[in-house]
């Protein structure tokens, strides 16, 4: 039997909790982080799916999902939807806001990997 919590899970009771105990959890969080080696997640490369000729956004946003399956920040994906609604609102030109997206998606993923880069260095120097 696994008795450990979904990160989603502990978002939903962190969410749950008046400041005082939050500021306590994440004290206790950092407390843990820092008397342990923490898991080295090594960051996965971006699935290889080829841009099809002719795309729709919707299916863009599909694809780049599945390509940088890692990324997983609420800004890339709310950026990606203010683009999506350019394009359906505003007319602005699919292959121009596709182009934009794989830009966001690529530099999202670049952020991770120099983040894990920077979290490992920092361990190191520890």
């Amino acid at each position: 039997m696994n008795d450990i919590k979904s990160s989603q899970a502990l978002v939903e009771l962190y969410e749950s909790m008046d400041d005082e105990r939050k500021r306590s959890l994440c004290d206790f969080a950092d407390y843990l982080y820092a008397k342990a080696d923490p898991i080295s997640k090594e960051v996965p490369a971006p699935s290889e799916i080829l841009r099809p000729e002719s795309e729709t956004v919707v299916g863009a946003v599909k694809r780049l999902k599945a390509t940088y399956h890692m990324v997983e920040s609420m800004s890339v994906f709310s950026a990606a939807s203010a683009l999506m609604m350019d394009h359906m609102v505003k007319g602005r030109d699919v292959v121009e806001v596709i182009d934009e997206m794989e830009i966001l998606f690529e530099d999202s993923y670049n952020k991770l990997i120099q983040d894990d880069d920077e979290q490992e260095n920092s361990k190191d120097s520890a």
